[in-house]
């Protein structure tokens, strides 16, 4: 039995659920550019609809300051999500109050309003009592479907859940059941694979994730500082050096719990980054002075899947290399492609996320071949760090 309620333990027949989604999408000249969050969403939408429900939409969108601002508007959300779950939507003009009250008193069973953005009022992000009883007093029975926005204290995501019955939405169920699975309760052995740019904004997930796995591979510009830090001349490559005596700490915390740390053996050198830039493969302590380190090397990628192999379980979050430029991008995509088989032949257990390791693996064609990808940042890399989620405690069996 999970730790936090279902959709299955709810009769929402005939009652007004409160749907805390996350709706803060990238739009461009009034256009969803990427509508994975929204697609996402259906599932539970769909499950509570055709159970009878009443569905009340509540979001966030973009950062306007607490008060109300046609830019960050949900208004035109409203008909990409009813293109979605094929019926219509309407909208409400704010998200407590009388134009709130009107719009979702006027639903009907298996009807939908999206409410106004919540943090047009301040009173969300400060996770008010009174804006959260506001909120409430709209409706009968609270889902939370925002795994992205769980790592916040706000009021829609965690005062809320104390006032109603509150369940996790299926997307959130998929997220906790995926993300318990890769560390929680593992398939052994399990592998994680870290890369990105900076050690230091990924140092309290390297410091946690060391003592959960059994392989910690590491690339990107991350493993640049590592080589330094280890006496490995990096040429012109990007590289936290004021971060030497941490990242010798990471290499001893590694020792330490007795897993072995996969840093590159090859890269990718060039002396100018841009696409298509003339590049050579150089043995990792033969790098130029006036080279840098732009993509792991052949050797290395093999020595990563080689590890891939042995294991069941991955957690990836970060690129190995500067995947969105052109040659840069071959050791991301060999190993994103080699993961995508593994995954798909039951060898591999493959959870990743991330903003960055989203684009990659969609850039390698193989978002839908791994066990589960989540699209949430922040909070997929708290929950890697070992932090409480606010949004998942509040769930918690009560």
């Amino acid at each position: 039995m999970p730790k936090f309620l279902t959709l299955d333990e709810f009769d929402p027949k005939g009652k007004t659920v409160l749907l805390r989604a996350d709706l803060n999408v990238p739009v461009k000249d009034g256009e969803v550019t990427d509508a994975t969050r929204i697609e996402r969403l259906v599932p539970t939408i769909l499950d509570l609809t055709r159970r009878g429900a009443k569905v009340a939409v509540m979001s966030h969108f973009g950062r306007p300051k607490g008060k109300p601002d046609p830019a960050f508007s949900l208004r035109p959300l409203a008909a990409p999500l009813s293109r979605a779950i094929g019926k219509p939507v309407a909208f409400a003009e704010d998200c407590v109050g009388p134009k709130a009250q009107q719009a979702v008193a006027a639903l009907k069973p298996g009807e939908i309003v999206l409410l106004e953005n919540l943090r047009f009022h301040s009173e969300e992000e400060a996770n008010d009592a009174g804006f959260a009883k506001a909120l409430a007093a709209l409706g009968d029975l609270y889902v939370n479907d925002a795994f992205s926005a769980a790592h916040r204290a706000h009021a829609s995501t965690e005062a809320l859940a104390h006032l109603l019955p509150a369940a996790a939405g299926r997307l959130m169920q998929a997220e906790l059941e995926a993300l318990a699975a890769a560390l929680e309760t593992p398939q052994r052995p399990v592998a994680a694979l870290v890369g990105g740019a900076k050690v230091s904004t990924k140092l309290d997930l390297l410091t946690f994730i060391v003592k959960k796995v059994d392989v910690l591979i590491i690339g990107g510009a991350m493993a640049n500082t590592l080589l330094f830090a280890q006496g490995v001349a990096i040429g012109k490559s990007l590289c936290e050096r004021d971060m030497q005596e941490t990242a010798r700490g990471i290499l001893a915390k590694a020792e330490a719990a007795g897993s072995p740390l996969i840093l590159p053996v090859d890269a990718v050198v060039a002396r100018d980054f841009k696409a298509g830039a003339p590049s050579e493969v150089v043995a990792i302590d033969r790098v130029p002075e006036d080279a840098m380190i732009l993509d792991i090397g052949p050797a290395t990628v093999s020595a990563i899947e080689a590890r891939l192999a042995g294991c069941r379980t991955l957690v990836w979050n970060g690129p190995v290399g500067a995947f969105e430029t052109p040659p840069f991008d071959k050791g991301t995509v060999e190993i994103a492609k080699r993961v995508a088989e593994l995954t798909k032949s039951g060898k591999l257990l493959s959870v990743a996320g991330g903003g960055d390791t989203v684009a990659a693996l969609a850039h390698a064609g193989v978002t839908d071949d791994l066990s589960y990808v989540s699209t949430a940042g922040g909070a997929f890399l708290e929950w890697l760090e070992g932090r409480e989620l606010p949004g998942v405690a509040a769930l918690q069996r009560r």
